[in-house]
């Protein structure tokens, strides 16, 4: 399995608790695929560098998780299905040699 991070930015006109149901249900998207979930942290809402979708803002979360890399394909088009997320990035996570 490889190591993953994601940063999705999610729409900020939802209140928080739809906020925290949105970044659960990227983890139980992640498990549900095979994957294992190292650390999610929940950065709240921050201004945007331009406009997207005409939103000035979003809610920021960061996941790091591990996955096969035959399943990341699916995440992807599980997280685009999701009309709140505004914009993902998903970053393979380079292993640190000493």
């Amino acid at each position: 399995m490889k190591t993953y991070e994601l940063l999705s930015i999610i729409k900020p006109n939802i209140d928080s608790e739809e906020y925290d149901k949105i970044v659960a249900k990227i983890d139980e998207t992640i498990v549900s695929l095979e994957g294992k979930v190292i650390t999610t942290d929940k950065m709240g809402r921050k201004k945007l560098s331009y406009d997207i979708k005409d939103y000035r803002d979003g809610y920021f979360a960061v996941q790091t998780f591990e996955m096969e890399t035959n399943q990341v394909e699916k995440f992807r088009r599980q997280l685009r299905l999701n009309e709140n997320i505004l914009r993902i990035m998903l970053l393979e996570v380079s292993p640190v040699k000493a």
